[in-house]
């Protein structure tokens, strides 16, 4: 579908979005494709250990950012005259690959992140993690096989999917996922325990540890829907702030919330005197930036100028609105 134009004559829907039965519909859409796709054909027990660490567990967050994205820049289209069907189908289809694969990136860094070498966590997503299930070899092999699979689904065989869309997809995700993004910030991380850092560069160590993926996600769902100019800058300027705030969030949750809440350990940050937002700046003030953030996303879809942006709202105020 070829991108449209913003002009001042789009009218935004002003009727609010029933969020309840979009997300069902979309994380069905999701669950399905994962559980279809994911580690069928690995050998010795290793598609156990793909399939362990990524169904039955998460929020999704990502690979709804990338469908709900998607959808915002198609509600720019003025109909079914802005491109054949198979155009359409080719696109969406090229949507839901991307939010089936951003997942898998992520799902992969948890499992490597858990694993001993790294932060020595025994809990995640309420169970126990994958190197303590399956032992360590097992799971950094899952890890592995999992990112590559994640760039595989982007490059299907026999798709009406263009090529110049495939190779883009990949570099977004790749670049999100690399050292110019989660692997980057996560080393960042690890070298900063015990260091005291400077609120810019906490920023940019969460900016590339976590918010890089986030941001990465609106990305490839607006670039599925051909997005261009003032449209795909605000989309990038949202998922930056949707990505700092999901960090902000967590180190606030790090704090206040327990482990049954949380699906994961609670307390660990402080324990291993990593630097966070809250040690930085203190609680409340934590607090007031995560919502300055959610203001920041808001105004950047504002200025997109896309009519329909409310599902993208919605997932702004539930990332910083959660309790887990």
């Amino acid at each position: 579908m070829s991108a449209v134009p913003v002009t001042s004559s789009v009218t935004p829907f002003t009727q609010a979005l029933d969020m309840a039965p979009w997300s069902q519909n979309h994380l069905q859409r999701v669950e399905q494709a994962l559980s279809q796709w994911v580690g069928t054909d690995a050998p010795a027990g290793l598609g156990d250990a793909m399939r362990y660490a990524v169904l039955d567990g998460g929020k999704r967050l990502r690979p709804l950012l990338v469908l709900a994205a998607h959808e915002a820049v198609c509600s720019s289209a003025p109909g079914p005259a802005n491109a054949d069907t198979a155009t359409r189908q080719a696109m969406d289809d090229a949507a839901l690959r991307a939010a089936c694969a951003v997942e898998l990136i992520h799902a992969y860094s948890l499992v490597h992140d858990d694993m001993p070498c790294m932060d020595n966590d025994v809990l995640r997503r309420g169970k126990p993690t994958v190197h303590v299930q399956f032992g360590e070899a097992q799971a950094l092999l899952a890890g592995d096989a999992l990112q590559a699979f994640a760039f595989e689904l982007l490059t299907p065989d026999h798709s009406l999917i263009p090529a110049s869309t495939q190779a883009a997809l990949c570099r977004l995700l790749a670049r999100a996922a690399g050292s110019a993004g989660m692997a980057g910030g996560q080393a960042i991380d690890l070298a900063s325990v015990g260091v005291a850092l400077t609120e810019a560069q906490l920023r940019q160590m969460h900016r590339l540890k976590t918010g890089a993926l986030l941001q990465g996600s609106v990305l490839m769902g607006a670039l599925c829907g051909q997005a261009q100019g003032a449209a795909y800058d605000a989309l990038s300027d949202y998922g930056a702030a949707v990505g700092l705030a999901f960090q902000v969030v967590d180190d606030i949750l790090d704090v206040v919330a327990d482990s049954a809440t949380l699906g994961k350990t609670a307390g660990k940050d402080a324990a291993a005197d990593k630097p966070t937002y809250v040690s930085l700046l203190g609680l409340a003030p934590a607090q007031a930036y995560a919502q300055q953030l959610l203001a920041e996303a808001h105004a950047a879809l504002a200025r997109s100028g896309l009519p329909d942006t409310r599902a993208l709202a919605a997932l702004a105020d539930m990332v910083v609105r959660r309790s887990h």
